[in-house]
């Protein structure tokens, strides 16, 4: 089992489909895919090429067991202390065969000893209903809800 950043992986993209019908009602047609993998690959093919976006990968022979996708956010200077960007921490999913065998949490440590080494400020992440528990154990506190504006 290797813990590192993502290459080009087709992988992520089916990965991502099943996580979003995994947890979707209303579970999106196959017929669709072809049009979801062109924009995902687009995305990914940035994504892993640039620098604000860091997808680490939990992989085992080939096999992508499990994926955190990381953005970096960059914070406006401060007078009077050092700025250092924080990470929104984003898509976190396991294969559901894989689970409970604690992926999950070695990826999060991986990540955390990462963050720190850069000398990022902080991690932030939206759980849902289901995934508080996940991240508790792994040392992550609950804070306040941002406000949001929706623009749609």
């Amino acid at each position: 089992m290797n813990i590192r950043l993502a290459k080009n992986e087709d992988q992520l993209i089916r990965m991502r489909w099943d996580f979003t019908n995994e947890y979707n009602e209303n579970k999106i047609e196959e017929d669709r895919y072809v049009d979801f993998y062109l924009e995902c690959k687009s995305f990914l093919t940035k994504a892993i090429n640039e620098d604000n976006w860091f997808i680490w990968v939990v992989d085992l022979d080939g096999l992508i067991l499990s994926h955190i996708y990381l953005e970096l956010i960059q914070k406006v200077p401060r007078p009077g202390r050092t700025t250092h960007p924080f990470i929104y921490m984003t898509n976190v999913y396991t294969l559901p065969e894989h689970r409970g065998q604690g992926l999950g949490s070695k990826l999060l440590k991986e990540i955390e000893a990462w963050s720190r080494e850069k000398e990022y400020e902080f991690i932030i992440v939206w759980p849902s209903d289901w995934s508080t528990e996940f991240y508790e154990r792994n040392g992550y506190k609950l804070c306040k809800e941002p406000m949001e504006l929706i623009l749609e």
